[in-house]
């Protein structure tokens, strides 16, 4: 398996720490909202990452977060006249709702910031004790100078960095670039700590998790959104390094921006596209395979013609396996397990070249072409032809595209010889029927 590690900014061998295995966390939603469309492509992305490193015989854990502790859930809440916790739970439910209407697996473990409170104030607190973080007023803040690594991710100077924060200058920090770890607040859901009644900073929350639910403070993967790569994901390592000397991940993975007919999305230009409402409109399969088909690594850009060329490119693979699945069944050979694996080797050899989909798309096509070859000889060879329909399902559990196999009742077989007998005899009007009911049916 290859993935492009963004930081050393290439292509690397991956090499697990422990043989057959992958820790892996994908930073999760904040949940004050439903996901748009932009939350929807790490949830693909990652969950095809997992099945690709699944396919290829490893044991994957993965976690990814909720973040349910923020500024602007808070706001939400008092706009609502709810708890916070009210509007969390609501908006967890709708972002795996939209999770499994894509077809991604659940997280191995999900965990909430509200739940490891505890941890996340022993970790400010040792980094307070090693000279790390300092504090001031109730507020403390993380000293960006003492790791000298930092900017090493996101391949930014620190005195490059420090042009752009003096404008926003916080006069109680020691310096413009230190982030806040704690913060004091009178206002929503706050804790008690050693240094003021507050919430924790977004930065340190995902660094806490990740050493609670994986019992160490190193792991192989660390996914995110392009946007984490600075300054969220930047400063989980400056944290990680300061109170560990490690980087938190092996491999830092990110996947590109969400684009409207070529437009980036935002409120402001009233774009936002929520993943509930596409995935209503075109199914959670059509969406899922429109994300594949650009690689992971770059902008994504959604219009009517990229969502009717997918519904295309779908459809095509799904009649070939329909009528795949009709000559199996009528000749009474069942798909098992076995499959043709020259088939399926180049699909999976562009999986594994940092998960090349476009490629990955191409070797599914011919597949698919391979397919139809097969059915359409005059003896099928169905040995052959359940060989190269398993390889496609493959391919088709790996991209998480879910296309349930089509079983054939005695019923269903008895009526397909009425109607080939009917057209046979050219009696049409009665083969009409039969063929409609077939249809209605799913068979033809």
């Amino acid at each position: 398996m290859k993935l492009f590690n963004s930081m050393d900014q290439k292509i690397e061998d991956f090499k697990p720490m422990q043989e057959g295995k992958v820790n892996m966390y994908v930073c999760g939603p904040t949940v004050y909202n439903y996901p748009h469309i932009g939350n929807a492509r790490p949830i693909v992305v990652f969950d095809t990452l997992k099945r690709t490193f699944q396919a290829l015989g490893y044991d994957v854990k993965m976690v990814s977060n909720y973040t349910d502790v923020d500024d602007k859930i808070i706001k939400v809440a008092k706009e609502c006249g709810v708890t916070e916790k009210e509007i969390t739970d609501k908006f967890i439910k709708a972002y795996n709702q939209d999770r499994l209407s894509l077809h991604a697996m659940m997280p191995d473990a999900a965990p909430k910031v509200t739940d490891t409170m505890d941890a996340i104030i022993a970790f400010i607190k040792l980094l307070v004790e090693k000279g790390n973080a300092y504090e001031v007023d109730g507020d403390v803040y993380f000293r960006v100078n003492s790791v000298p690594s930092y900017g090493n991710l996101s391949h930014q100077q620190i005195d490059d960095l420090m042009v752009g924060a003096r404008i926003d200058e916080n006069s109680k920090k020691e310096n413009p670039l230190d982030f806040t770890l704690w913060k004091r607040t009178e206002e929503g859901i706050k804790w008690d700590s050693p240094w003021s009644v507050g919430r924790p900073g977004w930065h340190t929350e995902c660094v806490v998790m990740i050493n609670q639910e994986f019992d160490g403070n190193l792991i192989d993967i660390h996914g995110g959104g392009m946007d984490l790569k600075f300054p969220h994901h930047e400063n989980e390592i400056a944290q990680s390094r300061a109170a560990y000397e490690t980087p938190i991940a092996n491999y830092w993975v990110h996947n590109g921006m969400v684009n409207i007919d070529g437009e980036k999305m935002s409120k402001s230009l009233g774009n936002v596209i929520w993943a509930k409402d596409m995935i209503a409109k075109i199914g959670g399969n059509v969406l899922r395979w429109l994300m594949l088909g650009t690689h992971y690594r770059s902008p994504l850009n959604i219009n009517e013609e990229a969502i009717e060329a997918a519904k295309k490119e779908l459809n095509k693979v799904q009649t070939s396996l329909k009528q795949a699945y009709v000559k199996l069944g009528l000749s009474d050979k069942e798909v098992d397990e076995a499959y043709d694996e020259a088939l399926y080797a180049p699909f999976m050899d562009a999986m594994q070249d940092d998960l090349n989909t476009p490629n990955a798309f191409a070797a599914v096509f011919e597949a698919v072409k391979v397919l139809n070859q097969t059915i359409r000889q005059r003896d099928v060879d169905f040995e052959k032809l359940a060989l190269q329909t398993r390889a496609i399902e493959k391919m088709m559990d790996v991209l998480g595209i879910d296309i349930p196999r089509l079983t054939l009742t005695q019923e269903d077989k008895e009526l397909h010889q009425k109607w080939k007998a009917a057209v046979k005899e050219k009696d049409f009007d009665t083969a009409d029927g039969y063929r409609k009911e077939l249809m209605e049916r799913g068979i033809l």
